[in-house]
């Protein structure tokens, strides 16, 4: 039979394996977001307003962008776009526009995750406005259109004639939220 100093011991050690386990939940975007700064994976794009102003448009070659939208299981929303592919010229600005509508009786809250391929293109992506740099919350029933201005940079490798931005939409529904709503 186990004394109650060994059952306290495994006790303090399981508390604090959840506690670390909590603490690595918090910490797994801001990290996310650092490795992917660090590496180029996954798209994190340039947000920049100013910085397009002085951008110079090359007209000597297009590019192929393909615009893919997924929604998480579980996410009783419509996301879209019109837009599959478009042919750009880098430097130019575009403006494409996204579609959701939320299927579900009550409000909830969607969060568009970008990410880029290939991975070395994401420094050369650039946007000024997009859906994604924010949650976006719709009542029950309600939809929206929402646009994403960016431009390819003039600078992008000539061996990348394709570049593909996808946005994968996740509910970011707080549950205290849902609760205060009544929901």
């Amino acid at each position: 039979m186990m004394s109650n100093s060994k059952h306290k011991n495994i006790l303090v050690k399981t508390v604090g394996i959840v506690a670390l386990m909590t603490v690595f939940v918090f910490a797994m975007v801001p990290l996310y977001n650092v490795f992917c700064e660090i590496t180029g994976i996954n798209g994190k794009v340039l947000v920049s307003k100013e910085l397009y102003e002085s951008v110079k448009v090359d007209t000597s070659r297009k590019v192929k962008v393909e615009l893919i939208t997924s929604i998480n299981r579980g996410m009783p929303w419509d996301f879209s776009t019109d837009t599959k592919t478009l042919e750009v010229y880098p430097g130019k600005l575009y403006e494409v526009s996204f579609y959701a509508k939320n299927k579900s009786k009550s409000t909830i809250t969607g969060q568009a995750v970008p990410s880029v391929a290939p991975s070395q293109a994401s420094f050369y992506v650039s946007k000024t406005e997009c859906f994604c740099f924010d949650q976006q919350t719709l009542l029950a029933g309600e939809e929206i259109n929402m646009p994403m201005k960016f431009y390819i940079d003039p600078d992008l490798p000539d061996s990348v004639h394709t570049v593909t931005m996808s946005y994968a939409l996740f509910n970011a529904t707080s549950k205290d939220s849902t609760a205060a709503l009544g929901q």
